[in-house]
This record gives C-alpha cells, sequence and structure tokens, in this order.
C-alpha cells in the first residue's frame, strides 16, 4: 500500500473543520489544548519550545465536532530545528480553516508576536486574538493592546484554570458555523451525540499501532513515511520528539492510530519534568496499543536499550513487527551479524515478523502493511471451541503430555488469544511450547503472543 492510496480518517467524517493553535513558544498554547480536549495529551513544561510536533485532535463542543491542530512554537528565526518546527506551525495554520492565535497577558507584545501577527495576515485566514494568563478580571485591561494585530477584540482567558476557555469554544464554533454552514446544517440536524468524536468511539473503530524505540532511531521518518506527510519533526538530534503524536488514518486495512512516541532513554540519562512525561507516555503507548513497531537501528545493531523495549513489549501482550532500520547502510558482513544479534538477543520474539527496511529511502517500507494487517487480525482473532478441542486432540496424539491430559480447552479472550487448558496435571514448559506453535500454525496467530493457561482438573 503506498502512501497516496491513505485517505485521512478525520477528512472523511463530518466535521466542522480544523482550526489551528499558533503562537511563539510557551504562550500556553499545550495547555490549552488538554484544557478543551479533557486530558493531558501534549506535554506541558515551563520551558519554551516543549510542543515541537504537529498533533491533530479532535473535539466536541455543544454537539458539534471539530479538529483542533496542535504546534510548536513559532519564531521568526533560529537554528536548524527551531526553524523546522516554524515550518509546521506555518504548515499547519495554511491547511486550517480558523486560527486561535495566542499571546501571553503577563508578558505582553514581544517582536515575535509581532512576526507571528505578520505570517497570519499573509494567508488570509479568519484569527481569533487569545490574551492568555489572564488569570483574573484585573488582567482584562491589559489584553487590549493586542488590539495592536489587527484581528479585532481579544479574548482573555486562562488556559490553566478555565477561566473563559468556554466562551473561546462557542466563539470558534461560530466562526466555523459561519465558513462551513452546510457543515453546521447537517450536524445540527443529525444530532452528533452518536458520531461525537470522543475516545470511546475512536477506541471502538480503530486500531493502534505504536511506533516505539530508541531515540533517532528514524521513528518519525518511518511515521512520516506512512502517513504521507512531513508531520513529525525529523532531525539528526536525538530526542527530537518529545511527545508521542497522534494521528488517525484510514487504510485498507483498517482505520489506524498511530503513535510516534518519543525514544526511550535509559534511566540514568532521563530528567525531570518534559523527559519524565515523555518516558511515562511512551510506556503507556506500548501498554494501550493493539500493535507495536520496534524500530532498531540496524547500523547499531541490537542494543541493552533495545532489548529492554522489547520486553516491555512483551510483558504487555501486543502484537510487535521488529523493523531493522537502516538496512540499506549495512554491509553483507554487518547484516549477518545483526541477523545473528535478532535470533540471540530477541528470541523470545521469535514469533514476531522482522522487516529489513529504510524508512528514509522507502526501502521496503510497503511489507509493513501487510505484517501489520495480519497482526491485527491474529490479534483479535477467535477460535470456535470446537476447532480449538480438535487441534488438542491431535496434538495430543502425535505427542502426548508426560503424566498428564488435556481433557478440553476454550479461548477465554482475544487481545492477545488467551486460551485455557483443563488438564489432569500440570503441563512442562516444554509441552506448553509444543502447545503453542501448534496453535499458531493451524490457526494463522504467528504474529501475536498467544497467552495459555492451565487449570488442574479431575478426569472422572
Amino acid at each position: 500500500m503506498t502512501t497516496d492510496r491513505i485517505n485521512k480518517y478525520t477528512s472523511s467524517q463530518k466535521s466542522l473543520g480544523k482550526v489551528a493553535i499558533i503562537g511563539r513558544p510557551n504562550v500556553g498554547k499545550s495547555t490549552l489544548i488538554n484544557r478543551i480536549v479533557g486530558k493531558r495529551v501534549a506535554i506541558v513544561d515551563s520551558k519554551p519550545g516543549v510542543t515541537r510536533d504537529q498533533k491533530i485532535l479532535l473535539a466536541n463542543w455543544q454537539g458539534f465536532d471539530f479538529q483542533i491542530i496542535d504546534t510548536g512554537g513559532w519564531v521568526a528565526a533560529g537554528g536548524a530545528l527551531e526553524s523546522k518546527i516554524s515550518e509546521q506551525a506555518e504548515a499547519a495554520a495554511k491547511q486550517a480553516d480558523l486560527i486561535i492565535f495566542m499571546a501571553d497577558v503577563t508578558i505582553g507584545i514581544t517582536e515575535e508576536d509581532l512576526a507571528v501577527a505578520d505570517m497570519l495576515r499573509r494567508l488570509s485566514i479568519p484569527v481569533i486574538t487569545v490574551a492568555n494568563k489572564a488569570d483574573a478580571s484585573s488582567r482584562d485591561t491589559d489584553a487590549w493592546e493586542f488590539m495592536r494585530f489587527g484581528f479585532g477584540e481579544p479574548l482573555n482567558i486562562s488556559a490553566l484554570h478555565g477561566r473563559l476557555t468556554g466562551d473561546l469554544l462557542d466563539q470558534v464554533i461560530r466562526e466555523l458555523q459561519r465558513i462551513h454552514p452546510e457543515e453546521a446544517r447537517s450536524q445540527d440536524e443529525s444530532n452528533l451525540d452518536d458520531n461525537a468524536f470522543d475516545d470511546e468511539l475512536i477506541a471502538r473503530t480503530s486500531f493502534s499501532v505504536a511506533i516505539v524505540g530508541r531515540p533517532n532511531v528514524g521513528k518519525s521518518t518511518l511515521f512520516n513515511r506512512l502517513i504521507g506527510e512531513d508531520r513529525s519533526i525529523t532531525h539528526d538530534l536525538a530526542g527530537t520528539t518529545t511527545d508521542s503524536v497522534d494521528t488517525v488514518v484510514a487504510t485498507e486495512i483498517g482505520t489506524l492510530r498511530f503513535i510516534d512516541t518519543a525514544g526511550m532513554r535509559r534511566k540514568s540519562h532521563i530528567g525531570e519534568g518534559t523527559e519524565y512525561y515523555s518516558m511515562v507516555r511512551t510506556l503507556r503507548s506500548i501498554d494501550e496499543a493493539d500493535v507495536a513497531l520496534l524500530v532498531i537501528d540496524g547500523t547499531e545493531g541490537i542494543t541493552h536499550q533495545d532489548q529492554r523495549l522489547a520486553e516491555r513489549i512483551d510483558a504487555a501482550g501486543s502484537p510487535v513487527v521488529v523493523i531493522l532500520n537502516k538496512w540499506d547502510l549495512l554491509s553483507s558482513e554487518e547484516k549477518l551479524s545483526v541477523n545473528d544479534q535478532v535470533e540471540d538477543r530477541l528470541a523470545y520474539l521469535s514469533y514476531a515478523p522482522i522487516l529489513r527496511i529504510s524508512a528514509l529511502s522507502g526501502l521496503g517500507v510497503t511489507r509493513l502493511w501487510r505484517a501489520l494487517s495480519e497482526s491485527i487480525a491474529a490479534y483479535r482473532n477467535r477460535i470456535p471451541t470446537r476447532e480449538f478441542n480438535v487441534l488438542l486432540q491431535q496434538a495430543q496424539a502425535k505427542s502426548a503430555p508426560r503424566g498428564s491430559k488435556i481433557l478440553y480447552g476454550v479461548q477465554g479472550a482475544t487481545n492477545p488469544p488467551t486460551f485455557t487448558l483443563f488438564t489432569t496435571k500440570e503441563l512442562s514448559t516444554g509441552y506448553l511450547r509444543y502447545l503453542e506453535r501448534q496453535i499458531r500454525e493451524r490457526f494463522a496467530l504467528g504474529p501475536t503472543p498467544i497467552k495459555i493457561r492451565v487449570r488442574r482438573r479431575s478426569s472422572r
């Protein structure tokens, strides 16, 4: 599957439009996002530049759905990374139907604010000016200076405390209704309670795919290759992605929520604040994912940190696709060495597909779609009880367990497939591995972990 055959899930749903939140670094954009969505989906820190990647979130206010684009802080000048962040912020503004331009009322107008305003004026897109950090009404008079931007009367809010954020959302809905009257009428008539973009709906209709790995192994490059956009900042500095970036796309294998996580460092290298929250979100993404893509830098081989991540994924019970990235940079001897390392150091993931790719050039990436499809199907597969017990009888006829007998078995759960065997005595670890191989081969469960539980029961 090529990326031009992927349609954005959000664009195919009923939505009033896209709202981009734009402003210089550290004016409270991510705090406002968290306030609107109702949970900590963006990392907040007092250090400027914490939000680096573009994040599209689905929101609902008063029964109307819309999309929010959270971006990194826009700066007129800076280093290579800052310039790339600014380019993405400007690109987000260009695709928006409405822009929320945020400034900090406690600091007042800065040269960076004026530069952002100049950029927005060139776009000819409706703008709502927001003076943030107006924690009390006494700050309201300070906000009048923001009329200077030329976008009309500013709205004074406190994203942190929620002051007047409801008024802001009311204004957002009014503007979007004016911009897209037909869509507004359609949403109003159909009572969007059934179609609201909330987490429960997304959970019911999509599969989550977490892209995990050490810093700078090519996760963001792979993420961008898969979704067909330059959405996650890719740069040669380790740790460029500090947040988990969620993007929901509709593909031929179903609706997928891709999570481009921050790279996992050694604990001794993790500081407080932003890096800590990044680590927590990465671990949570692994635990909640339907499928994990473990990205490994082939030029560095299988490191201890790669093994730690693989163990965490295995413990979470999610299917995993092992991706050896930068494969095109390896010599024949190096490829043989890495293959040996995979067999030796990732032996407990022997069921997992292993793809050798170059995310940068696209080499081998198309095979990932098939691996994802097979992993998802296996993860959610339910085996009829009769067929499962026929397999158990045949497996025992071929090789009976020593000192025990399997009376019958059932599949108690999916995600991952979990089987309970009722036996006369305990089964050895070796026999359980034998049964696992039989189950995988018969029911095409190769790409997913499976769990087998044993309960002793009298044969009488």
